[in-house]
């Protein structure tokens, strides 16, 4: 009887051993086809010629529409409740969600994709910085360092920004909203950590495509960057779709350090493409961006798992 429970009790261990490392599996490779997908957002933005707001409003709708249609193939009408019950800050969370495609449009149109994404990494830290404010959270003395060193990096993106071409301080701003309205984004999550907001997502980006509707003629051109517009919008819908499912499998530092690939492979992606050098000084702050955060991330990891 006692080998016959050990025997019972040896399988269910290995069951879930597997269990966990399928679920651990799975959600590296959702989370890095998130990344993925995500990585040539900057691209369609150069390629498609036209209106910056008209890009932003196709950007918007086709992912909006796409991820409505995935969560009602997939989750059901039922999904949609969650709308009566989030409250003010949800709808601050889809105005902040909406509010960024636009804001993503012009800043890729006004500066270089690098400054963009590089700013975009320090997304992380606004938002432990939120999470100190907002929800009383303690601020370690590994986020003070690293909120520091990203600061410097920013700092020298924007000085090498009035000596680069195809760089401007207009659009490293926009760059900043947006991380600074991801990072509010991600804090509102953290509070209503018990409703799911996936469906809060197209609701966002469908109510920026209606108020850029009144101000653009979206249908203008649409003939010749129709491909085009289709494809942005399938890759940030499959985007928002994989992050959003993905990190529910991971750790949270494993989850950071996948998200920081997109901040290298963009700029590597549109300088291939389109052969869009992204300048010394840019290149030397993303580094102390990227390198800050990637060793507070790492320190995490190796240290400090049972946290995870």
């Amino acid at each position: 009887m006692v080998a016959n429970q050990e025997v019972a009790y040896i399988e269910l261990t290995c069951q879930r051993g597997t269990r966990i490392m399928f679920d651990y599996q799975k959600g590296l490779l959702i989370t890095v086809c998130g990344v993925l997908f995500v990585t040539p957002d900057s691209l369609f933005v150069r390629l498609i010629e036209a209106h910056p707001m008209t890009i932003a409003f196709w950007r918007s709708a086709i992912s909006g529409i796409l991820i409505i249609t995935f969560l009602l193939l997939f989750e059901g009408r039922g999904c949609f409740r969650v709308i009566m019950r989030m409250g003010k800050m949800g709808w601050l969370y889809c105005f902040l969600i909406g509010s960024t495609s636009p804001a993503f449009v012009l800043a890729v149109e006004k500066t270089s994709v690098a400054n963009v994404v590089f700013i975009f990494a320090a997304i992380p830290v606004f938002a432990a910085l939120y999470s100190r404010i907002f929800l009383r959270e303690k601020l370690s003395m590994r986020l003070g360092l690293t909120m520091i060193a990203v600061g410097l990096g920013l700092c020298v993106i924007a000085y090498g920004s009035k000596e680069n071409d195809i760089a401007h301080w207009t659009g490293d701003l926009f760059a900043l909203y947006i991380a600074l309205a991801y990072a509010g984004a991600l804090t509102i999550l953290r509070g209503l950590r018990d409703i799911s907001m996936v469906p809060a997502i197209p609701i966002g980006y469908l109510g920026s495509a209606f108020v850029l509707s009144v101000t653009v003629e979206p249908f203008s051109g649409f003939k010749d960057n129709s491909m085009l517009y289709i494809a942005h919008g399938a890759c940030i819908a499959a985007a928002t779709a994989c992050l959003a499912i993905g990190p529910r499998f991971l750790a949270s530092t494993e989850v950071s350090l996948l998200i920081l690939l997109e901040s290298v492979l963009a700029p590597i992606l549109v300088w291939v493409v389109l052969a869009e050098h992204p300048g010394q000084w840019t290149i030397l702050g993303g580094m102390i961006i990227i390198s800050a955060l990637l060793a507070s991330n790492l320190y995490v990891y190796f240290r400090l798992p049972s946290k995870q």
